[in-house]
C-alpha cells in the first residue's frame, strides 16, 4: 500500500518548494472521516485515497489538487460536509472535491439518455476546474485496478463504462499511460480469455523481441552518432488492447500481428527530429501512407511527434516515433504538462491556445441542451475513431468507422441481422452497405424471406456481424450438401437393392465413414454432397461389410458406377493425384486435354473442370480450388468454338474449310455474318483432340489470306 511519504516525497522531487503542509492536513483529515471503513479487498478504505493521490503527483499535479485526491470520496462516504471542507481546505479543493462527488452521484433520467447524460455532467464538473477529471482519472484507474474484488456482473459494467468513456477521455486529455492502464484493465475483464491469449503470446516471444529491439536501437545509435546527433533511443512492447483491436481490425491472430514494438527517438531540437528521419529512412524502406507529422499540425491534446513505419531488419513492420524531450514530456502526460494552475505558472495565450479543445466541449455543453445532439457533438471530438449512432428510442450505439447498416442490425441482435433487408436512415431509405456516420437515427426493416448471404462478409466490419454470417453460410451450405449427398448415394444404393434409410444408421456405414476418416455418417454423406468423396467409393466399401459378393462380369457396384458414368476423357484426369472422382466440364469454358485447367469442388455434382483463366472462378473460394492435370489422349475428340474476323472475299470459307479439314479436325457447325464494313465474321464449332492441335490449327487459319483474326470463344 502506498504511504503518505511516498506522497509527499514525489511532490518535493519535482516542485521542491511545495507547501506539503496541506497534503498533510488532508491526509490526517482523510484518514479520520474513513476511519472504520473497509474495501472489498479487506485494507483499510484510506488505501484508495492515498493510491488516487500518488498517481496525481505521477503527473505531477499541484498540492490543491493532491489534496483533493485524498480528500474525493469524504462527501461521497462519509459524514464529511462541503461547508467543513471548505473552510479546512479552501474554495479551489472544495470545488474540486465537490466535482468528482457529482460526477459520482450521477442520475439518469432514462437508460436511453444515460451516456449523454454521463458525458454532459463530466463536462459540468470540467468547466471551473479541469483538475476534477484529472482526479477522476486516478479514482478510476485505482478502483479498476482492484475490480477483481467485484462481482463479475458489477466488473463488466465498470470496464464497459471505463473502455466507452474514461479511456478515451484520458487519451483525449493526452496522459496516454493512463489510457493504455485503463484499456488493458478493461480487457482483462471484458475479454479475459483474448486477454490471457495475448500474455501468454507476448510472453513466449519476449526473448526474441528483446533481441531485436536491442539489434534495432544498436543500427539507430550507430547511424545517429556518426552525424553527430544526441539521441536517446526507447523500445517498448505496444499495450494489450492495441494489439486486440489490431487482431479485430484486420482479422488476425496473436501470431500474425507482428508489428506489436514500438520505437521512440528522443533528441534536442526540432531540426533534430526532421534530420532522425532522413536517417531512419536511409536504413530501412518507408511504408507508404504511414508517415504521419504531428509536430507541424498537432493533435487537439496538444501531442507532438513524427510517426513513420518501416519495414525492419527482418522484413517486419515497426513504428518508430520521433519528438523533442519538451514533446515527450507532453506525451507523457498530457494536459498536466501544461498546467496553468501549478504554483509560480502564469497562464498564457499559448495556454489558452492549448486548451481550446475543452473550451469547445464547454461551448456544446451550454448551447446543445438535446442529449443526443450533444453526445454527437463530444464523442465526434473526444472519440474520432467511432463512429456513435442511434436506435429509433434514442439508445447510442458504437461502430468503428465503416461499419454499415448490416453491422447495426447484428448489435441489436442476430435474428435481426439474418433478416435485414435494408433500413430507414434519418427518416430515409438505404441500402445494406450504407457507411454509418455520427448522429444516424437507424431503424432496421426486416423480412421473413431474408437471409444472409456471401456478399454481406464484403461490407461488413464488425466481427459479430461477420461470425454470424459466417456460421448461417456454413450451416446453410451443409444442409444442401447433406440433403444432395443423401440423394446421390440413395441412387447408388438402389442399385444393390438397399435404401439410404435402413443404412444411414448402421454400424456399416459408420464404420465406413471413419475409415475415410469422418466422425459420422453424416459427414460423409455431406462430403458427397460437396463432391469430395465419390458414391462409388462409399459403395465399394459399404458393400463387404454388408456381406454383398461382387459379380466379376458385372458386379451390382459397375452398375452403380455406370449410373453415374463420367464423362469422355475423364479417366486422364487425375485430381490433386487421385484418379476415379467424380466429374464434369464446364460448358463455361469448354477445357481441352493438354492446357492448363483447375477443378472447381461443385456442391452436390463432384468436380468441374475449368480453364484455369476462366472467368467464373476468378473469384471462387481457395478451398474449392483443386489441381488438377489432364493428359491428352488419341480415343476422344472434344467441341472447341472459334470465332474468325475476315476482309470478305470470294473463296476464304473454302480456304479456312480446307485448313480445318488438312489439321484433322471436324466441323460440328458453323454461322457465318457480314458487318456493314465489308467484314466477314464466321463461328466454326469444331471437333478436337487436344489443346496442342487447337493452337496448331489456329496457327493455320491466321496465315490464310484476308483473315483478321482468329479467337477462341
Amino acid at each position: 500500500m502506498i504511504r503518505f511519504n511516498d506522497i509527499t516525497s514525489q511532490v518535493l522531487s519535482y516542485h521542491p518548494k511545495a507547501d506539503v503542509a496541506l497534503i498533510e492536513k488532508a491526509y490526517v483529515y482523510s484518514a479520520k472521516v474513513h476511519q472504520g471503513q473497509i474495501r472489498l479487498s479487506g485494507e483499510p478504505y484510506l488505501s484508495h485515497p492515498l493510491e488516487a493521490a500518488y498517481i496525481l503527483t505521477q503527473l505531477k499535479m499541484d498540492v490543491i489538487c493532491i489534496a483533493a485526491g485524498l480528500l474525493h470520496d469524504a462527501l461521497e462516504d462519509t459524514n464529511a460536509s462541503l461547508e467543513e471542507i471548505r473552510g479546512l481546505f479552501g474554495e479551489e479543493t472544495a470545488n474540486i472535491v465537490n466535482g468528482v462527488t457529482k460526477i459520482s452521484k450521477m442520475q439518469f433520467v432514462s437508460h436511453e439518455q444515460r451516456q449523454a447524460e454521463n458525458v454532459r455532467k463530466m463536462i459540468l464538473a470540467m468547466s471551473s476546474d479541469i483538475r476534477v477529471i484529472l482526479v477522476k482519472l486516478a479514482d478510476r484507474l485505482h478502483n479498476m485496478r482492484t475490480l477483481g474484488f467485484q462481482t463479475e456482473s458489477k466488473q463488466r459494467s465498470i470496464a464497459t463504462e471505463t473502455l466507452d468513456i474514461y479511456a478515451p477521455l484520458a487519451s483525449r486529455m493526452g496522459i496516454n499511460w493512463i489510457k493504455s492502464s485503463l484499456e488493458d484493465l478493461s480487457l482483462f475483464y471484458l475479454e479475459p480469455e483474448i486477454y490471457a491469449k495475448i500474455k501468454d503470446e507476448t510472453a513466449q516471444r519476449r526473448g526474441e523481441m528483446e533481441k531485436f529491439m536491442s539489434e534495432v536501437k544498436g543500427i539507430l545509435s550507430a547511424n545517429l552518432d556518426e552525424p553527430g546527433i544526441q539521441a536517446t533511443i526507447k523500445a517498448r512492447q505496444k499495450n494489450f488492447y492495441s494489439i486486440y483491436r489490431k487482431m479485430l481490425e484486420q482479422d488476425l491472430t496473436v501470431n500474425q500481428v507482428y508489428d506489436i514494438l514500438a520505437f521512440r527517438v528522443i533528441v534536442n531540437s526540432i531540426k533534430d527530429c526532421y534530420a532522425v528521419l532522413g536517417h531512419i529512412h536511409s536504413i530501412w524502406k518507408p511504408v507508404p501512407k504511414r508517415f504521419k507529422d504531428y509536430i507541424s499540425v498537432p493533435k487537439a491534446n496538444m501531442y507532438q511527434s513524427l510517426h513513420t513505419t518501416v519495414i525492419g531488419p527482418y522484413g517486419q513492420r515497426m513504428e518508430i516515433q520521433i519528438r523533442t524531450w519538451e514533446m515527450n514530456k507532453v506525451a507523457e502526460t498530457g494536459i498536466a504538462a501544461h498546467w496553468k494552475y501549478k504554483e509560480e505558472a502564469i497562464a498564457t495565450k499559448a495556454d489558452e491556445k492549448q486548451f481550446a479543445w475543452l473550451q469547445q466541449l464547454l461551448d456544446w455543453q451550454k448551447n446543445l441542451q438535446d442529449p443526443h445532439e450533444f453526445l454527437e457533438s463530444v464523442k465526434m471530438d473526444l472519440f474520432p475513431d467511432e463512429v456513435y449512432v442511434f436506435t429509433p428510442k434514442g439508445e447510442v450505439r458504437a461502430f468503428p468507422k465503416g461499419a454499415t447498416i448490416i453491422d447495426f442490425a447484428y448489435s441489436i441482435h442476430s435474428e435481426v441481422g439474418g433478416k435485414c433487408m435494408g433500413a430507414k436512415v434519418n427518416s430515409k431509405m438505404v441500402p445494406l452497405r450504407y457507411e454509418l456516420k455520427n448522429g444516424n437515427i437507424v431503424e432496421i426493416i426486416t423480412s421473413s424471406k431474408q437471409h444472409p448471404n456471401k456478399d454481406w462478409l464484403k461490407f461488413a466490419k464488425t466481427p459479430k456481424a461477420k461470425t454470424k454470417i459466417r456460421q448461417w453460410i456454413k450451416t446453410e451450405e451443409r444442409d444442401e450438401s447433406v440433403s444432395l449427398g443423401r440423394s446421390i448415394l440413395e441412387k447408388a444404393l438402389r442399385h444393390e437393392g438397399l435404401t439410404l434409410t435402413n443404412i444411414f444408421k448402421s454400424e456399416q456405414i459408420l464404420a465406413v465413414a471413419r475409415e475415410l476418416s469422418f466422425l459420422s455418417a453424416e459427414d460423409l454423406v455431406a462430403q458427397i454432397g460437396f463432391g469430395k468423396v465419390s458414391p462409388r467409393q462409399v459403395v465399394g466399401r459399404l458393400k463387404p461389410k454388408l456381406g454383398i459378393k461382387e459379380d466379376t462380369s458385372q458386379g451390382l457396384v459397375r452398375k452403380v458406377v455406370n449410373r453415374f458414368r463420367r464423362p469422355k476423357g475423364a479417366d486422364m484426369i487425375k485430381v490433386d493425384g487421385v484418379s476415379d472422382m467424380l466429374l464434369r466440364f464446364a460448358k463455361c469454358c469448354h477445357p481441352l486435354p493438354g492446357e492448363r485447367v483447375v477443378g472447381f469442388i461443385t456442391r452436390g455434382r463432384g468436380i468441374t473442370i475449368h480453364q484455369e483463366t476462366c472467368k467464373h472462378i476468378k473469384n471462387a473460394e481457395p478451398d474449392r480450388l483443386v489441381a488438377v492435370s489432364w493428359k491428352p489422349t488419341e480415343k476422344e475428340v472434344y467441341p472447341a468454338t472459334l470465332r474468325v474476323t475476315s476482309v470478305e472475299r470470294k473463296g476464304i470459307l473454302a480456304d479456312i474449310s480446307t485448313i480445318i479439314s488438312q489439321k484433322d479436325a471436324n466441323i460440328i457447325h458453323a454461322e457465318i455474318k457480314t458487318t456493314l464494313d465489308n467484314k466477314g465474321i464466321a463461328f466454326f464449332t469444331i471437333e478436337v483432340e487436344s489443346y496442342k492441335q487447337l493452337q496448331e490449327l489456329m496457327g493455320a487459319i491466321k496465315k490464310v489470306r484476308n483473315v483478321l483474326i482468329v479467337e477462341r470463344l
